[in-house]
């Protein structure tokens, strides 16, 4: 059972952001950021995030922890409740992005692109997700935000 998940936010030097586009038949096309499920036992948060972004990406992410928002889903669409922690990645460079390894298992693209262009490609909630962290980045101001079953 998973209980937590953690992931990297990036933008690149222009503000847009990054996302990879997911390869996992259950959720083929879902745009979504680095990281994953804590898989590892007495794996924290942050480690999670750092660890999934390397396997994922090939990035290494040596900054320190800052979290810019937390999403609390409830049991049903999980057998436990779940929090996801999102981390601040801060800014990659062109020359970072272009080095992106993908794991072909996980992801089959890579797209860093502007929350107006990111809002027609995405559903509604995600967009709203997305929309909830860049603001936190941009301001410094932690998100918290509930996933209620009804709003799933």
């Amino acid at each position: 059972m998973h209980a937590s998940s953690s992931c990297l936010f990036f933008t690149d030097d222009e503000g847009r952001v990054l996302q990879l586009r997911s390869s996992v038949p259950e959720h083929s096309q879902l745009w979504q950021w680095p990281g994953g499920n804590t898989d590892e036992e007495n794996e924290s948060p942050f480690e999670t995030a750092v660890r999934e972004c390397r396997e994922e990406t090939g990035i290494t992410f040596t900054g320190r922890p800052k979290v810019l928002a937390v999403f609390w889903k409830p049991t049903g669409t999980w057998p436990v409740a779940k929090l996801d922690f999102v981390f601040d990645g801060g800014h990659l460079t062109t020359n970072d992005i272009d080095r992106i390894q993908l794991d072909p298992d996980e992801h089959d693209e890579v797209a860093v692109k502007s929350l107006d262009e990111w809002a027609k490609v995405m559903d509604t909630r995600s967009w709203e997700r997305l929309a909830a962290v860049h603001h936190s980045q941009q301001t410094g101001t932690a998100a918290y935000v509930e996933l209620r079953p009804d709003a799933l």
